[in-house]
């Protein structure tokens, strides 16, 4: 990771990134745990997160906006955008004030969409194709490192100076990335392609990813895998509870141990990237949440720790190997719709596994179902593992396709004018007509001597 870190450019923008990232961890928890505050409802609260999350259906959308502007500019004009959607909150007092909390975590939610498709083209324009896995491993890296102590923060920053002050240190976060990222050079300026009627352009990020195989693949599989990994926030609860018969607030320190192994994940995804590919550690990561719930299924705590620290070691697997195969697999003009599509199709998933869960952990034994998600997680990790071979690690050798075999052609009669040594049959009509009684013998041969 050093020598992307060596990069000028990168590291300005690892700068902003650094802030809007803090920004966003302090944020999200905040804002759910503001209307608690003022409803007193948990349902109330949790649909905040929902209020976040509903936007990925406009994610086509919002990657046809992103791929018509220039990167940069771009990205800076949507984090100053962000930062002004939250001066609502300012108006915020009590319960009748609920709505503009809503408000402003949709459109947070959007922003958040925008500014991941920018982020995927912006990295696409300034680093080498060869060093994109390191970059998106150093962001995985800050970002896993952040949730580790960026909730706790927000919550603390909210109890001790309010939403008012929460909302006016996440503005100060998005302005100056803006401002950091502003001061990035301009990158090579990509060619123009030619534009298409708006539906048809709406769709080419889905169609790009639908036909390309690879990229194919790794969403079918992850896909897969999405299905039932989002059992596991409601599933925990039920660990800690029934298994370990501790209090919730337990699952703070699960977190923590899973936030260290998504810092490991982070730390080694650039190296298996280069070794497996991105299909290839994208596998990897989906597989290692196999054994870490099917550890879960047997309440034990040593046990548990290290269930928990597996599963966060695969989290920045998956991510590195899908963010680095569809900047490489993408032309540059289209990566923000790719980018934009790829979460919506994988956001949908995730979202019908976390409902799914909190509804069967009702009816059914965790265990049965940790069980069921490592053995779903395994099929889903071996099924990408078939198809490591789409996206060769860098610098490996690309598979030679096969040969037809072909048939040898046809030998033509070789005549005796074309073995050497053999008399022409004008050189035997000569023979016949001049005979040679050297020795004796009419056929001319010599008589050996002893």
């Amino acid at each position: 990771m050093r020598t992307i870190l060596r990069r000028p450019d990168f590291r300005l923008l690892f700068g902003g990134l650094l802030a809007s990232m803090t920004a966003e961890s302090i944020l999200l928890l905040a804002l759910a745990i503001w209307v608690k505050d003022l409803t007193g409802s948990n349902g109330l609260a949790g649909a905040t997160i929902f209020a976040v999350i509903a936007p990925m259906t406009l994610a086509p959308l919002v990657g046809w906006v992103v791929d018509r502007y220039p990167r940069r500019p771009f990205f800076v004009a949507a984090n100053v955008a962000t930062a002004a959607l939250l001066t609502p909150l300012f108006t915020v007092h009590d319960a009748g004030d609920v709505w503009v909390v809503y408000l402003v975590a949709a459109l947070y939610g959007l922003s958040s969409i925008t500014l991941g498709a920018a982020l995927s083209g912006l990295i696409r324009e300034l680093v080498p194709v060869e060093l994109l896995a390191e970059a998106n491993g150093v962001l995985q890296t800050v970002r896993q490192g952040i949730r580790l102590v960026g909730p706790l923060v927000g919550a603390a920053l909210y109890a001790a100076l309010g939403g008012w002050a929460l909302a006016g240190i996440g503005m100060v976060g998005f302005l100056t990335a803006a401002a950091v990222v502003t001061a990035l050079p301009a990158p090579q300026q990509v060619p123009p392609t030619v534009r298409l009627r708006w539906p048809a352009e709406l769709g080419a990020g889905l169609r790009h990813l639908a036909g390309e195989p690879a990229l194919r693949r790794a969403l079918l599989g992850y896909g897969l895998g999405s299905l039932v990994m989002g059992f596991s926030e409601s599933l925990i609860f039920a660990y800690v509870d029934q298994g370990l018969n501790r209090d919730a607030a337990f699952v703070g320190v699960l977190v923590t141990v899973q936030g260290v192994g998504g810092l490991l994940g982070g730390l080694c995804s650039p190296t298996l990237v280069r070794r497996l590919g991105e299909v290839g550690t994208l596998a990897a990561g989906v597989a290692f949440f196999s054994p870490a719930a099917l550890a879960l299924a047997y309440p034990d705590l040593r046990l548990g720790f290290a269930a928990v620290l597996l599963a966060g070691v695969s989290l920045p697997l998956t991510m590195v190997g899908l963010h680095t195969l569809i900047q490489r697999r993408t032309p540059p003009a289209l990566v923000g719709r790719v980018a934009a599509a790829t979460q919506a199709v994988v956001s949908g998933p995730q979202a019908f596994s976390i409902g799914a869960g909190a509804l069967l952990v009702g009816l059914l034994d965790y265990r049965l179902l940790f069980a069921l998600v490592g053995v779903a997680t395994l099929a889903a990790g071996s099924y990408l593992w078939r198809g490591r071979h789409l996206s060769a690690p860098p610098g490996a050798p690309a598979p030679t396709p096969p040969t037809r075999p072909t048939l040898p052609a046809p030998r033509r009669p070789v005549e005796d004018t074309d073995r050497p040594g053999l008399p022409t049959p004008a050189d035997r009509r000569h023979r016949d007509s001049c005979p040679d009684t050297t020795n004796g013998r009419p056929d001319g041969a010599a008589v050996r001597r002893g």
